[in-house]
C-alpha cells in the first residue's frame, strides 16, 4: 500500500517552492521518487531548494515565475515539463495578506492581495490545467486556508481570497475531470512561515493561535507535506474537487473554553 503514496517516475511543479510551505513540499517529494520543477518569484530562492533537492540525490531544476503574469506561468510550466513531455504534479502555494481593518482597506491594497491569491492562483490553474488536459491526466493542489471557513478582524480580503480559491478549484475540478485531472486544495491552519512571522514576534498572539488548535501548538510547514503529497499522489486517485483541512482542528472546536468539570 506505501507505493500508492510514492512518486517515482512523476514530474511535479511547485510554485512557491523557494521558501515555508512551498520549499517543504518541494523537498518532500523529492523524497518520494519525483522529479521536481521549483518555481517561484525569487530566482536564488528557487534555485537553493533544487541544490538541495540535487544534494540529498534528488532530480530538481529550478524555474523563476511571478504567477500574477499569464504568460510568464504557462511559459514556465511548459518548461517545467519533463523530457517526455509529462507534467503529473503542479502545487500552489504563494499567497499575500495585508493585515487591515476592512474599512481602512486602500484600493491598492485590495488589488495587490487579490492579484497574487486569486488571479495568481487561477493563472496556475489554467495553464496547469491546458498541459494536463491534454495529457488526459495530472494532479493540481492549490493551498487555500481556514481563512476560507472562518474569519477574525483584519483578515476579511484574504478569507475572501481563500474562499475563492475553493470554489476555483471545485470549478475546475468539474470542467477537467472528464480529461481525468483532479483539482483539489489544502486548508492550512497557523502554519509556522515567513507569512506569519508578525504573529510569531507577539508572543500573546502566538499563545492564543495555538490555543485555538486541539492540538494546542501551531503547525511546521514540514507538517503541511504530507496532506499535499497525498492529493497528488495515487492514494488520492477517487479525490477531486475538495479541500482537505490540515489545522490541528481549528475548524472542530467553536471556542476556547471548556466548560467545568470537562
Amino acid at each position: 500500500m506505501s507505493d500508492l503514496f510514492r512518486l517515482d517516475g512523476k514530474t511535479v511543479a511547485v510554485v512557491g517552492a523557494g521558501s515555508g510551505i512551498g520549499a517543504a513540499v518541494a523537498l518532500g517529494a523529492a523524497r518520494q521518487g519525483a522529479r521536481v520543477a521549483c518555481l517561484d518569484v525569487a530566482a536564488d530562492a528557487a534555485q537553493e531548494t533544487a541544490e538541495r533537492i540535487r544534494h540529498a540525490g534528488g532530480t530538481a531544476d529550478a524555474h523563476t515565475v511571478d504567477i500574477v503574469d499569464a504568460a510568464a506561468t504557462t511559459q514556465a510550466l511548459s518548461a517545467a515539463k519533463q523530457p517526455g513531455g509529462r507534467l503529473d504534479g503542479v502545487v500552489c502555494t504563494p499567497s499575500i495578506n495585508v493585515r487591515k481593518p476592512l474599512l481602512d482597506y486602500s484600493e491598492e491594497e485590495f488589488d495587490r492581495v487579490v492579484r497574487l491569491n486569486l488571479k495568481g492562483s487561477f493563472n496556475v490553474v489554467r495553464a496547469a490545467g491546458r498541459l494536463m488536459v491534454d495529457q488526459r491526466s495530472g494532479s493540481l493542489v492549490v493551498f487555500s486556508s481556514i481563512r476560507s471557513m472562518v474569519v477574525e478582524p483584519g483578515q476579511s480580503i484574504y478569507a475572501m481570497t481563500k474562499a475563492g480559491i475553493v470554489q476555483l478549484v471545485r470549478g475546475a475540478a468539474c470542467e477537467f475531470g472528464a480529461a481525468g485531472v483532479r483539482v483539489n486544495a489544502v486548508g492550512p491552519g497557523v502554519v509556522e512561515t515567513p507569512l506569519t512571522a508578525p504573529i510569531k514576534a507577539n508572543p500573546d498572539w502566538y499563545r492564543a493561535y495555538a490555543n485555538k488548535s486541539i492540538l494546542k501548538r501551531w503547525a511546521s510547514a514540514e507538517e503541511m507535506v504530507g496532506p499535499t503529497l497525498f492529493l497528488i499522489s495515487d492514494a488520492a486517485s477517487f479525490v477531486t474537487g475538495t479541500i482537505l483541512y490540515a489545522d490541528g482542528g481549528w475548524l472542530a472546536a467553536d471556542g476556547r473554553f471548556t466548560p467545568p468539570g470537562i
